[in-house]
């Protein structure tokens, strides 16, 4: 697999080797060791899947204090995905990564612990698919406004579709119980 370091340190984008020929293609997904190579060491607990129509924007999404890491990818369709930094005292506090993922680049995500994510459908619909290192928990669940301007994400998508969570999240400055850098 192919490792590809981002703007920001933690945020990696992998791109597991692909054999494919006339009749279809393999792909490895998941092998522990050669995640943990790259500082992906703890184990996942939880696969989640969603699927989405064209322009639905989900995010941005974090939990504390029970954090969690995702490694996600799109099965089916095409989505741009974002990571921001939302740990308090972070030198990259309020940065953020965005890359297409899709069926045909086969892309996946790392978003580590500590950091909002979102994605918008750029295709018909998407299949959507999370690998995360703890449990969901609702009641640690928190959102920031997926067009925070001092965020300055570009979704690519005018008129985005939003549950009503995050059409009502707060920016980032006005957030509260956010993680703290060093201390995840």
């Amino acid at each position: 697999m192919n490792v590809i370091k981002t703007e920001l340190p933690e945020v990696l984008i992998v791109e597991p080797k692909l054999f494919g020929d006339q009749r279809g293609f393999f792909l490895e997904t998941y092998q522990s060791p050669r995640y943990v190579e790259h500082g992906i060491t703890r184990p996942f607990v939880q696969d989640n899947m969603s699927r989405s129509v064209y322009g639905v924007l989900r995010g941005l999404h974090l939990q504390n204090p029970l954090t969690q890491g995702k490694l996600v990818s799109v099965l089916r369709g095409k989505v741009l995905d974002v990571a921001v930094d939302v740990r308090v005292g972070s030198p990259n506090f309020g940065r953020h990564v965005a890359v297409e993922l899709s069926e045909d680049n086969r892309r996946q995500l790392w978003v580590p612990r500590g950091f909002a994510h979102g994605f918008v459908v750029l295709s018909e619909t998407a299949d959507f698919f999370y690998k995360c290192d703890d449990f969901y928990s609702p009641k640690d669940e928190l959102s920031i406004r997926w067009n925070d301007p001092a965020i300055g994400i570009k979704w690519g998508v005018d008129k985005p579709q939003l549950s009503a969570k995050d059409a009502d999240a707060p920016l980032l400055a006005d957030a509260s119980n956010l993680p703290t850098y060093g201390q995840i």
